[in-house]
């Protein structure tokens, strides 16, 4: 078999603990070439893994020389860069949020079917085991009818892992679209979406700026979310969490609670209403604190869901669905009302 060359768009934090390693790490991905507009920071990157270097998307994905490309930019460049690839035939592997709005995902959407390549969204927590331990138990129903929910994402801010500290797009509004929401939050709207399957349908939202000052995106948001069949729950996304990560999710059902990533020791608990209590212990979620899992398996699905020509287990349509959330969250917080997820 071939190997798939890949380029890397985007040598930020999220290119140089994530991707370069996971894909060095597969036998089936020659890694080709790198592109950032710092071009301090693309050469020295190309330099220590013996890559050609670009400082222009377009000339990367003109250069023949690559099969496929992961689009770790600010997220208002997702969409264009993402559809740019697709159009040259290149399959596309995304960071989350897919998009800064619905027309731009639907545009991505549109240009994989056309290209008929592979356009897969970065969302791992998708597979942290305890998520799809959890998923199983519920669809199976050993939990029986779910009458509740709440899930956290937050630490103390991307100033601490960004490679641009302080000064990075993640604070700046008309790169990042949105802030802790975007980070975070969508991550855990993808997650219960899959873990629950079912999807959101309803979302009041406070999304406040109270921590950062600098900032001019939100840095605090507090969600109630309600599902199609009437679950209801709350969603948080922070970068105003001191000490400690929550990366945590707990799940009210009719025959028991699921608590995941919820305890340092166990991956998923399970406290069933007769009193008896199933601890598992499955890996530790992936974090950006030591001692979190390493390798978040999304480079290897989107090289093998590419590989074998089968569906990205994140398609560009799941990606979408789960952005659809975030953007009915800044609207029920700009208008102070329940917003309807398909009436956006």
């Amino acid at each position: 078999m071939e190997k798939l060359r890949v380029g890397i768009i985007g040598c930020g934090s999220i290119a140089q603990h994530r991707h370069i390693p996971e894909y060095q790490a597969n036998k089936n991905v020659e890694i080709v070439a790198v592109c950032d507009i710092d071009e301090e920071r693309v050469k020295e990157i190309a330099e220590k893994y013996q890559l050609a270097a670009y400082t222009s998307y377009d000339e990367l994905i003109g250069s023949g020389t690559v099969d496929a490309v992961s689009v770790c930019t600010p997220n208002y460049l997702h969409a264009p860069i993402s559809i740019a690839a697709l159009n040259a035939d290149l399959h596309v592997l995304c960071e989350k949020p897919m998009a800064t709005s619905k027309q731009e995902a639907e545009a991505m959407i549109a240009a994989a079917k056309e290209s008929g390549k592979k356009l897969m969204i970065a969302h791992n927590q998708r597979f942290v085991p305890s998520h799809q331990r959890a998923r199983q138990l519920i669809a199976s129903g050993e939990i029986g009818k779910i009458y509740s929910f709440r899930t956290a994402f937050g630490h103390g801010g991307p100033e601490g892992w960004s490679v641009d500290g302080k000064d990075s797009w993640f604070f700046q509004k008309e790169k990042a679209f949105v802030g802790a929401m975007g980070d975070l939050g969508v991550h855990k709207t993808d997650l219960l979406r899959y873990v629950l399957g079912e999807e959101i349908v309803e979302v009041g939202a406070f999304v406040e700026t109270s921590s950062k000052e600098f900032a001019d995106v939100d840095d605090n948001a507090v969600c109630v979310l309600k599902t199609e069949s009437g679950m209801i729950g709350t969603l948080a996304a922070s970068w105003s969490y001191k000490g400690k990560e929550d990366n945590s999710t707990i799940i009210y059902g009719e025959k028991a609670i699921l608590r995941l990533e919820d305890n340092p020791t166990y991956s998923l608990v399970v406290q069933y209403a007769n009193g008896e209590v199933v601890n598992y212990e499955l890996g530790k979620i992936q974090s950006n604190d030591e001692g979190g899992q390493n390798n978040t398996h999304v480079i290897e699905k989107f090289v093998d869901s590419v590989l074998q020509d089968q569906e990205p287990p994140v398609p560009g349509e799941e990606g979408m669905k789960s952005l659809e959330v975030i953007l009915a969250a800044l609207e029920s917080n700009e208008t102070k009302k329940i917003v309807k997820v398909n009436e956006l």
